[in-house]
């Protein structure tokens, strides 16, 4: 055999526990085919020594939303700004700029920095009475200029909530600005479906920056119809045009939005009602695009306080809204698990856990696919009783390390001590033996690359240097292993996927310095010197593959 490609004097960190450490990988036809030995004396076509570079596989989001990302890319960028008054002079900039119809849009803010939302009134001065939306960090609130709210229909105070959103209204019943998760559908409406060249774009360029960051595979978490994610009914052929163009270089697992399901004029005899058309389920593809998980929802997010809690949060009369009741979700997750699914519920406050645990239960008791790995998506607030449960109902905890990092303050503030331990748990799901997977939930988080989250799950400082919740911290070997192994079993690739090792996709990033030995608070920083994907070098500024 003569290989197509034979990397040499590197520090390899397979992840793969039967052999952990290598000096070299033999690579044939976009798979690796053995480690120093076993590819010893075999000729190759290309020979790339990288002078002792540590080498890890490629990073794999678990949870990201690309085309928002990508979109973001060329908005108002607000995860920055710390004062009104500098986020409205954005604002004006912008519209200077723009012709008298066009949209100001941006994304990121948080209110805890601004001293609360910006108002409508406020908007609408900046933005010159153009339409103006802002979306909310978590992505879960957003706040709009009057110009929006006439498009909508909604600035008499008749205009209905949806159930599981609200407009806020002053005294006067006008809006304030400030729309909540499901309602925030009609206003996020007003701009879909996007273009397919658009979101190609956006996905292109999301994947370049991706590629700088060492992510070689990435779950989308969410696509199709959906008041809160999803860019256009076509949006799997976005995708799937995107890969076919190569804008798109990363694998890609898409989750699909529960609501998107449908009845299906199915047999008597098959024992599911709705899906998707044709039948089509978890697993349809090929290495490169992937159907993946049905994407639930069951409530909001911390900072926007719309996570559904079993107590108020702190200085506050509530306790977080449901998107969807039990009974909903429950029918609903059935259904799918009998059509197929693997089932991912997104699940912040604890008492929205109780609700996606005990739809897991009802899908486990209805005995439908073996193996099905179901995910509960961030897993934000987990009380002691609620790790036990995960455990024995064999569910994946999909989170994000990231957080801690970028919202540790201000979730610390709305929660109190008193719940604060049981928040963004890390090392209390590993000793359980439950599965964690890593993500960004991007562009939630300003900084969403992997190596920097890294740095996170080991370090647990928030933004003012406070140590979060250090009981949950982890060594660097196993936060490396939720973006590698762990994200991959998540996807149910880890077959081909998250190991350095015989037969396994030859998908692998070259650092800068060994994260696993470096100080700590350099891992967040390494080098990217090279990303590959499938034995191609997809990303290589210094030409080390050239």
């Amino acid at each position: 055999m003569e290989l197509d490609l034979l990397l040499t004097d590197a520090h390899v960190v397979t992840m793969d526990d039967d052999r952990p450490f290598a000096r070299s990988v033999g690579i044939w036809r976009g798979r690796v085919v053995g480690l120093d030995e076993q590819v010893e004396g075999m000729r190759a076509r290309r020979e790339v020594r990288v002078g002792g570079a540590t080498v890890v596989p490629g990073f794999n989001d678990s949870h990201n939303h690309m085309a928002q990302f990508g979109q973001r890319l060329g908005e108002i960028d607000c995860s920055a700004v710390r004062t009104r008054d500098e986020l409205l002079g954005l604002i004006a900039a912008r519209a200077a700029e723009a012709a008298p119809d066009a949209w100001i849009t941006g994304s990121g803010y948080d209110q805890t920095a601004l001293g609360g939302h910006p108002l409508r009134e406020e908007l609408d001065r900046a933005g010159g009475g153009r339409k103006v939306l802002l979306l909310h960090r978590t992505s879960h609130l957003l706040v709009a200029s009057t110009a929006v709210f006439e498009a909508v229909g909604a600035m008499a105070a008749t205009y209905p909530d949806p159930e599981g959103g609200t407009v806020e209204r002053h005294a006067d019943g006008t809006p304030t600005g400030l729309v909540t998760e499901r309602a925030m559908a009609e206003f996020r409406g007003l701009r879909k479906p996007f273009p397919q060249r658009d979101l190609i774009d956006a996905l292109g360029a999301a994947s370049r920056v991706y590629l700088a960051e060492g992510l070689t595979s990435v779950s989308e978490a969410g696509i199709g119809d959906s008041p809160l994610v999803g860019s256009s009914p076509v949006e799997g052929g976005v995708y799937q045009r995107a890969v076919e163009e190569g804008a798109i270089r990363q694998r890609v697992q898409l989750m699909i939005a529960m609501e998107n399901l449908h009845t299906l004029a199915s047999a008597d005899t098959d024992p599911f009602r709705r899906g998707l058309d044709l039948g089509l389920r978890t697993g349809l593809g090929d290495e490169r695009l992937r159907i993946g998980p049905l994407k639930m929802f069951t409530d909001g997010a911390l900072m926007s306080r719309t996570a559904s809690m079993t107590a108020n949060f702190c200085g506050h009369d509530h306790a977080g809204m449901m998107q969807f009741t039990a009974e909903e979700l429950t029918g609903t997750a059935v259904d799918a698990a009998a059509a197929g699914w693997q089932l991912a519920v997104h699940a912040i406050g604890d008492h929205a856990v109780d609700v996606a645990l005990d739809v897991l239960g009802a899908v486990a008791r209805a005995g439908a696919r073996p193996d099905p790995r179901h995910r509960i998506e961030h897993a934000s607030v987990v009380r002691p009783e609620q790790l036990d449960r995960f455990a024995r109902l064999g569910v994946i905890a999909s989170t994000q390390g990231r957080f801690v990092a970028e919202l540790g303050d201000g979730v610390a503030s709305v929660l109190g001590e008193d719940r604060l331990p049981w928040t963004y748990r890390h090392a209390s799901f590993a000793e359980r033996g439950i599965v964690v997977a890593s993500g960004s939930d991007r562009p939630v988080v300003a900084d969403g690359g992997p190596l920097p989250a890294i740095q996170s799950m080991v370090e647990r400082r928030t933004p003012s240097g406070r140590l979060f919740n250090g009981h949950e911290a982890v060594p660097v070997l196993e936060a490396l292993r939720t973006y590698t192994v762990g994200s991959a079993y998540a996807q149910r690739t880890d077959h081909e996927l998250g190991r350095l090792a015989p037969g396994h996709l030859a998908d692998l990033v070259v650092l800068g310095r060994d994260i696993t030995t470096c100080a700590t608070e350099e891992i967040g920083g390494t080098p990217v010197l090279a990303t590959v994907v499938g034995g191609v070098a997809e990303y290589d500024p210094q030409g080390i593959f050239a």
